[in-house]
């Protein structure tokens, strides 16, 4: 049967998180690198992309594609995963399937798009030892297990060449289904049975093209074809059980625009095709699907059906609403498939049954209360590493863990990890940050320099990541979580300011805000201090003395704190008169208008480079961050430092600058750890209330090569 099903009002779900139990929660508590389970050196490119685990729970096999193996973690001690290394399967491993301790991995061996080859091969996890190999004829590309052990899925899906004829199907050869059964933990080649998918769908229905699978408690397996928007349900015989379109959703209040510097959900999309990825069985009558898209489509949630093709629940834009609310939309991907939902996972931790839907482009894992499968619950987002590709659930130990594709060395990002989450009574730990509860949707990131007022609040910058959306967050911490309060926008003659990037801001204590702008000379952004109102209006700007221009470089100032009527802006790295390893603490006296200068010396990098970024005053000392520009374990110099204000005597530009000294207040590594996470690179907002108490943000890079995550925490009393 095929039935065309488009999106109702009545099964739209709201956009909002709902409250997190007080008792249970999923909170990460470790995470892995793919690069520290190989020998020595690791490859350029790693990554981690599926992921299951043995069925005691003890150990977790993930598949590294470009490095064409299968990794193996031991997880006894979940809080700390260690390496058991890698295997060479002999070809791009796609999927993996594990039945007690054997691993059923799917291998892509294909020459060419017209000429596609695969697969399926048994692993022994106890010697890591190849046991059987089965030619699939094609290119697998998911595989499942049935809960009983009795026989594994495997979709062939021979992909489409998406430089070929605009990457429209069809394009031969088609896909199928193929299931192999499993005899005493022996994979039986000759039981391999095929199931046509062709001429099923309406959209290229010659042309299948299958990417996930799942199996309920009765074998029947659920299949998606993405290209061809279509569903499928098999009989372990192979019969076909059902088929259907699975349709249309309008969308509404989203971000269409590739803009890349503003985040404006104002927009929508009629019609748009689901073409679903991801898919999970939550009962052997209903199935979710995560609805990426891939050719036409992208309805950017996630639905759930009954067997029979009968729409239940749709998400419609709600994911996506409560993952701009903490601060994860990817704004690069507006014109695309926005926060992209692909994989997915079920698991029954507690009486309680869950949907995982990994947000690939925004980095989150979303947790669904299933417990009525015609009305799920946002119940938490998740920080993961840089795209979620897949994960497993481990509920006899309260454990998740997700496998995270993104390498980032060539981009200066984080590699590939593996995230581990235990389900415990207390409360959720992520997010740090939230804009929920504005009244309106309200989409932020990138936030850099902060400052604290007399009243409780905080306000931070965006920087240049936004450049047609320059704003002033105002920040309630006292909230759990953290809340963004108000958005003031920046503006110049009425329009939004260009040419900005923010990278402090402070208080003048008459209501109005003083800006530090870090100048971009190549992309035509001035070294610049500029006067705002509270209204978010530009009023005065000051450019740089010639003294500090003939000298200066990328890399400008990065923060800002008043001290009496004399601004003073760290600079993050040198400038081409400094000495090595010192960099300048600049002053402009506002009633004088001069400008000076100290000298700051920073730590000499033990990998990349150190700098500075945030300043903030507080009693009789300025405090300030200094950090080096690495991830994870390459990360030594994340700190705040403590100047004496007696030191702070500006010398005269061009002539010979004081030294100033500095005393270590914060070594803040263990606090970037202690959500589980690696460390994040890039430690930008520093804001001390008035009785000294001091807060620190990350900048998230507006979501683009990063993870997304924003930490926003208190370190306490800086002064004691």
């Amino acid at each position: 049967m095929t039935r065309h099903l488009l999106l109702t009002s009545t099964l739209l779900a709201t956009a909002a998180i709902a409250p997190a139990h007080a008792d249970m929660n999923f909170n990460r508590v470790a995470s892995f690198p793919v690069t520290a389970n190989f020998d020595g050196a690791a490859p350029d490119e790693t990554s981690a992309e599926i992921i299951d685990a043995t069925a005691d729970g003890m150990t977790l096999v993930y598949t590294d594609s470009p490095a064409g193996v299968i990794g193996v973690i031991d997880i006894t001690d979940p809080t700390a995963p260690a390496p058991k290394g890698t295997l060479a399967v002999d070809g791009e491993p796609t999927a993996v399937s594990v039945i007690g301790n054997t691993a059923f991995v799917g291998v892509n061996t294909s020459e060419s798009y017209t000429a596609p080859s695969g697969f399926v091969k048994a692993v022994n996890l106890a010697d890591m030892s190849i046991t059987a190999s089965c030619d699939l004829g094609g290119q697998p590309d998911s595989t499942a297990r049935a809960k009983d052990g009795s026989f594994i899925a495997i979709a062939i899906e021979n992909e489409r060449d998406e430089d070929l004829g605009d990457g429209r199907v069809p394009q031969m050869p088609a896909g199928d289904l193929v299931m192999i059964d499993v005899v005493e933990g022996t994979l039986e080649c000759a039981t391999m049975r095929r199931a046509s998918l062709t001429g099923l769908a309406d959209v290229a229905g010659e042309d299948p093209e299958p990417e996930f699978v799942d199996i309920n408690d009765l074998g029947e397996v659920v299949v998606t074809l993405q290209e061809n928007n279509h569903i499928a349900v098999v009989a372990r015989d192979g019969g076909l059980v059902s088929h259907f379109s699975a349709g249309a959703v309008d969308l509404e209040g989203i971000d269409t625009k590739d803009e890349r510097a503003a985040l404006t959900f104002d927009q929508s999309q009629p019609g748009r095709l689901r073409e679903p990825d991801g898919v999970q069985w939550i009962d052997n009558d209903h199935f979710a699907i995560a609805n990426e898209g891939d050719m036409d489509g992208g309805a950017r949630g996630m639905t759930v059906f009954r067997k029979d093709g009968t729409l239940v629940w749709e998400s419609g834009a709600s994911l996506e609403h409560a993952i701009v609310q903490i601060g994860h939309y990817p704004d690069k991907r507006s014109d695309s498939k926005g926060a992209e939902p692909e994989g997915m996972e079920f698991g029954t931790f507690d009486g309680t049954p869950y949907v995982f839907v990994m947000a690939e482009r925004a980095s989150v894992v979303a947790v669904y209360d299933v417990t009525d499968p015609t009305a799920p619950v946002l119940k938490q987002l998740l920080p993961s590493g840089i795209s979620p590709e897949g994960a497993v659930a481990i509920p006899e130990r309260g454990l998740l863990a997700t496998a995270n594709e993104f390498d980032g060395l060539e981009d200066g990002a984080a590699r590939a990890h593996v995230m581990v989450y235990q389900y415990a009574e207390g409360p959720a730990a992520y997010p740090h940050l939230t804009s929920e509860g504005m009244g309106e949707l309200t989409g932020w990131g990138a936030i850099s320099g902060m400052v604290a007022d007399g009243e409780g609040m905080i306000y931070a910058v965006s920087d240049s990541f936004y450049g047609y959306q320059p704003r002033i967050f105002k920040i309630d911490p006292a909230s759990t979580p953290a809340r963004i309060v108000e958005a003031i926008d920046v503006t110049r003659n009425g329009m939004p300011a260009q040419k900005l990037d923010m990278e402090g801001v402070v208080l003048d204590g008459d209501g109005n805000f003083w800006v530090a702008s870090e100048g971009r000379t190549g992309r035509v952004i001035p070294h610049a201090l500029y006067k705002v109102n509270a209204k978010g209006e530009i009023k005065k700007e000051v450019g740089l003395p010639p003294e500090l221009m003939a000298v200066e470089k990328r890399f400008g100032f990065e923060g800002i704190t008043l001290v009496g009527d004399t601004l003073w802006m760290p600079v993050q790295r040198e400038w081409k008169d400094d000495p090595k390893d010192h960099v300048k603490l600049v002053s402009y006296n506002l009633e004088t208008e001069d400008w000076g200068a100290v000298l700051y010396p920073k730590a000499a990098p033990e990998k990349g480079w150190v700098g500075l970024s945030d300043m903030s005053v507080h009693g009789d000392h300025v405090y300030i961050i200094e950090r080096d520009n690495q991830h994870a374990g390459d990360a030594v110099t994340k700190k705040v430092y403590s100047v004496p204000l007696s030191e702070m005597v500006p010398a005269a530009l061009g002539s010979d600058l004081p030294v100033v000294s500095k005393t270590l207040v914060r070594d803040l590594i263990p606090d970037l750890t202690s959500t589980g996470g690696y460390v994040l690179d890039k430690v930008e907002g520093l804001a001390i209330m008035s009785d000294g108490t001091a807060w620190i943000s990350t900048d998230n890079d507006g979501v683009d090569d990063h993870s997304g995550e924003t930490m926003f925490f208190s370190i306490g009393a800086v002064a004691k």
